[in-house]
């Protein structure tokens, strides 16, 4: 696996790429096909943040943790791979179990992050995403969003063809939003 280890406000010595490469290289072990993965060291004030992703079959694995030690927060971020890994791997398992043989995984694609130095009164827009859309069943965008780790995930459905919104509801359960012109 190749292991691309950039720094953010902190200079990345040799011995902590070693150790990165090192830690997040291990999971190679548990994914077949991954040639590539991600890691951003970020320092701000206290916090020492470890930003990982990792492309895998169209989908994106990604971890992030920070605490006030650098070593401990990649530490900390390949154990959350690693569940996270163990949840995907589950869920294959059981798809394949259950005999749905429709791999429609969206292709990976890189997120576009810009900032804007406008300067406002009041709240700005401070960070702009930009992603390609690949249509997917709603299901597949449940499995992406929890991979994520995120509360919402947007998405071209593929029966409708229409953009639509999956999120985690308070409850625990999901929504789903579409659009009605």
């Amino acid at each position: 696996m190749n292991v691309l280890v950039r720094g953010r406000n902190v200079a990345v010595t040799n011995s902590l790429k070693e150790y990165v490469v090192k830690r997040v290289g291990k999971l190679d072990k548990f994914l077949d096909g991954v040639d590539d993965a991600t890691v951003v060291l970020v320092v701000e004030r206290d916090s020492h943040k470890v930003e990982v992703t990792i492309p895998i079959n169209g989908m994106i694995l990604r971890g992030e943790e920070a605490t006030g030690d650098m070593y401990t927060s990649i530490d900390l971020v390949v154990e959350k791979l690693e569940k996270q890994i163990g949840k995907y791997k589950g869920r294959l398992a059981h798809r394949r179990h259950v005999g749905d043989q429709k791999n429609t995984y969206p292709e990976y694609t890189t997120a576009v992050e810009e900032e804007e130095d406008e300067e406002h009164d009041g709240p700005k827009m401070v960070k702009t995403k930009r992603f390609a859309i690949k249509p997917m069943p709603v299901e597949e965008a449940l499995l992406q969003m929890n991979l994520l780790g995120h509360s919402f995930y947007v998405f071209s459905n593929a029966e409708t063809e229409q953009v639509n919104v999956v999120y985690k509801r308070k409850d625990g359960n999901y929504g789903l939003i579409e659009p009605e012109f």
